[in-house]
């Protein structure tokens, strides 16, 4: 069976991602980061959650300390409040530095490694926090520039089913894959009970009222 490497945070879009690629008949290989992020036992719990329940055949943690010594995030430094203000123009200061990059070079090697012939990254361009490492034309390159630097017969290619999805079409998809919704965490400040304010919360609140439907983790009263 054709095999992918899938990056799982524990978020919805991850999610969704994961479980487009098995719909499609790969053999899921998930792959997880902690790199200091503020939720990072919560991501980590959904994350063996969703591997579970997607029936997963293989799953890679790996540590990445060094983003709290870059810093300059809301996410790894705690000196740096999360926006609860809502979505501002320019990219936020919860961007982490060239993560997806880094994230896409390690799932590159664990690809090597175990023979995939794709990756999967649920990252959303139109209707996303502005990141720039989320849009399409950068995973493209980021593509180009993997193969060039790999085996000649690994050969890997990068999927981002979601890109150009909103929000309420992500979480409409999820319903149709039965997607255990919540066994997922978009919150960027809390662990226990969602804010509901950060940008995170934001977008997903959104994209469930646009879809006419609630969401099944909680919230703190806002």
């Amino acid at each position: 069976m054709k095999r992918a490497v899938v990056i799982v945070s524990g978020g919805m879009d991850s999610a969704v991602a994961l479980a487009i690629a098995k719909s499609q008949g790969y053999e899921l290989i998930t792959l997880h980061f902690n790199y200091n992020q503020r939720t990072q036992k919560k991501e980590l719990e959904c994350f063996y959650k969703l591997s579970k329940a997607l029936n997963a055949t293989n799953s890679y943690v790996i540590d990445l300390p060094f983003f709290e010594q870059i810093g300059a995030s809301a996410l790894t430094d705690h000196s740096i409040d999360v926006p609860t203000i809502g979505i501002q123009d320019g990219v936020p200061v919860t961007y982490v530095p060239f993560r997806n990059g880094i994230f896409l070079s390690i799932a590159s090697a664990i690809a090597e490694k175990e023979k995939a012939k794709a990756i999967y990254i649920g990252v959303v361009e139109e209707d996303s926090s502005g990141y720039p490492d989320c849009r399409e034309s950068y995973i493209k390159a980021m593509q180009k520039a993997i193969n060039l630097g790999t085996k000649d017969d690994t050969n890997i290619e990068i999927k981002m089913p979601l890109v150009h999805m909103k929000k309420s079409q992500i979480i409409k998809k999820a319903l149709e894959l039965k997607v255990p919704l919540e066994f997922t965490w978009s919150c960027y400040k809390d662990e226990d009970v969602a804010c509901g304010v950060c940008d995170s919360c934001r977008l997903r609140l959104n994209g469930f009222s646009e879809a006419g439907l609630k969401d099944p983790i909680p919230y703190k009263d806002i």
